[in-house]
This record gives structure tokens, sequence and C-alpha cells, in this order.
């Protein structure tokens, strides 16, 4: 029997960068009062931060980059998708918090100038921008080559800050959810653009699929399916905001849906509705011998946005996503439970939790 894979043997700790969440909340907190005139209203721990900037008006704040995802672009010699991820990964988590992203910078360090990867990178974040309805309105390039190494000399990182802007009666935290609400989940676009350690470690490296390799249940290559940009969700999640009110909001990335710990952790999700995952996670459990639960702490599992609204409004999320062209499912429930738990789909002979 091969040894059990898991996202901390591979490197990445979900714990461990956890309790280091809140070192570095301690550390933070002490800045807060720096700047006399304005004020923090939401700080470490949220999906972004928030500053009262005075005249009603509050400014929304994230940094965020694409993580090992941009190694697969680099083994396909492929960058026109890369910044299309940048800006998902910002607009989803700033929308989280109820927040209409506006704009973004970005941060490119490369190995060496690369005029075509450079142009290639703009052109994937300036198309995401537009879908996004954000502005790119600046950003820095380095080329460090003592710093940044990659594959075959083509190294490099992308990674960006946004803001986005809101009212203190817009602000969505979680708090406001109760047992009996109801969990929608949005259907994600694939692996978007965490766990792809863990992936890259079991298909590429234990398995020994080539990037090129074409995977029959994948249709595709594999590099292929880890490269498909993540989803845009900011537009519709702010349609649903201006037609319901809503109670929660989870982008599921790293830590996949331990995320729903982070809205309250005075109730329970009972996820005992998820639907059957795509075959890419399917692949990537065979070959790693993964744990069930360890899949659903790393990956999105076809699952890329959370919504919690009161079961009277679920209906009409429902019906906004597939008008906004974006299947969603009702995945479960919340409960008097503590944790996330009850992950179950077909194939599962019994639940999970995580």
């Amino acid at each position: 029997m091969n040894s059990k894979i898991t996202y901390a043997k591979v490197g990445i700790d979900i714990d461990k960068i956890k309790s280091f969440h809140e070192v570095i909340k301690k550390l933070t907190e002490s800045t807060l009062h720096n700047a006399r005139e304005y004020k923090p209203v939401l700080g470490c721990g949220h999906y972004a931060a928030v500053i009262d900037v005075g005249c009603d008006k509050l400014i929304a704040l994230h940094v965020d980059g694409v993580g090992t995802k941009v190694l697969i672009s680099q083994m396909l010699d492929k960058y026109d998708t890369i910044g299309f991820d940048l800006v998902a990964m910002h607009v989803n988590d700033l929308v989280c918090i109820g927040a209409k992203p506006i704009a973004l910078v970005d941060y490119i360090a490369v190995e060496k100038f690369d005029k075509k990867m450079l142009v290639d990178i703009m052109d994937g974040l300036c198309k995401a921008a537009k879908e996004a309805k954000i502005m790119i309105v600046g950003g820095e390039t380095a080329v460090m080559p003592d710093v940044i190494r990659g594959v075959d000399g083509k190294g490099y990182d992308l990674s960006g800050m946004s803001i986005g802007i809101l009212d203190g009666e817009q602000i969505i935290t979680g708090e406001k959810i109760v047992p009996g609400d109801i969990i929608i989940g949005l259907e994600s676009s694939g692996i978007h653009s965490n766990g792809l350690t863990l992936a890259r470690k079991v298909l590429l490296e234990k398995a020994g699929f080539k990037v090129h390799d074409v995977i029959p249940e994948l249709g595709h290559s594999i590099g292929e399916e880890l490269l498909k940009p993540t989803r845009i969700y900011s537009n519709v999640i702010l349609d649903i905001l201006s037609e319901v009110p809503v109670k929660g909001l989870a982008h599921i990335t790293g830590g996949a849906f331990t995320k729903l710990r982070r809205l309250n952790n005075k109730v329970g999700f009972d996820l005992g509705k998820m639907p059957k995952p795509p075959a890419i996670f399917k692949l990537i459990q065979e070959y790693g011998n993964i744990d069930t639960c360890e899949m659903y702490r790393t990956f999105n599992m076809g699952i890329g946005f959370c919504i919690i609204v009161d079961s009277s409004h679920s209906r009409k999320v429902v019906d906004t996503c597939t008008i906004n062209g974006v299947r969603a499912y009702i995945i479960g429930k919340v409960t008097s439970e503590k944790g996330v738990i009850n992950i179950r789909n077909e194939e599962m002979k019994s639940p999970v939790t995580v």
C-alpha cells in the first residue's frame, strides 16, 4: 500500500500557517493607530482589510498572488491566462466582505527579461480586468536573476494589491449566520489557484505524467487542466448582493472548505449535498492515495465559492447565478454542531469532517 500524501508532507502545513497568522495578527495590531486620522474597520482574519477614510467611505484592501501555478505555465511555456488568475483571486476575495472591487496594481518578478512572456501575462490581466470591471492602475516589474528561479530559465512570480469600496452597512463578516441558513455552492472552473503544489507532486512526480500527456478522463492534457483560469465570481455576487440579504460569503481557496469556519465559529456547516467532484480531483486522490478529508481541506472539489443566506432567499440566489451563466447548487445548511461536517457526495460511503 502506498503511503498517503498530505499537503503538509509536500511542505504546505495549513495548521502551522494558521497558527502563524495569529502571530502576524498580534504584531500588526500594534500598528493600527499609527495613522490617527483614519481607523481600521476590519483587520487580519478576514478576506480583506477595511479602513474608514472619512466622508462615509470605506476602502477594502487585499494582497494576493497565484502561487505555484506559475510553474505550470512555465512548463507549458504559456502565459496568457495566469494574469486572469491573479485578477480572479483578488476580486473574488474582495467581494466576500461585500466590497465592490475597483482597481489593482500588479507586481511581476522575473528571472530574466522576456518581452513576450510579460506581454502575455499583461494580456491575461487586462482581459480579466475587463470581465471583472476593474481598473489596472499601475504595477512594478523587477528582473532578479539572483532571486527568481524557474523552469528552463523562465522563472517568474506574479502578485498584486487591490482595492474595493463599500459602506458600513455593506460589510459582510458572517456574524449573522444562524443554524438553518442555506449554503449554496458555485461551480468552479477547475483547480483554480490553490493546491497546485500537491497536485504537481502527485501527478507530475509520483504518477509520472508529463504536462503534455492527454488524459482521457479530462479530454485534454494534464497541463491544460491545471492551467485553467480561476473563475471570476465577483459580478454574480454583486448582483446577488443587490437583490437579497446575504449572511456569509466564502471564496474556496487555500484551506478549501475550512474557510467556512472563518465566517462564524459559533455554528457549523453541514455540506451533505456536495456534488460529484470533477475528474481532476479524482485523479489527484487516486494517484496520491490521499484521504478524502485531506482533499476537502486542500482543493475546491468543484465548488469555488459559497453563499450563505436565509432559506427564503436560496431559490433567488440559484436563479440569479443561472442567469449569469454560473451553475449553483444547494450544498448544505448551517447547523448548531460546530465545524465543517458531513461532507458527502454520491461516491462517498461515509461522511467526512474537515
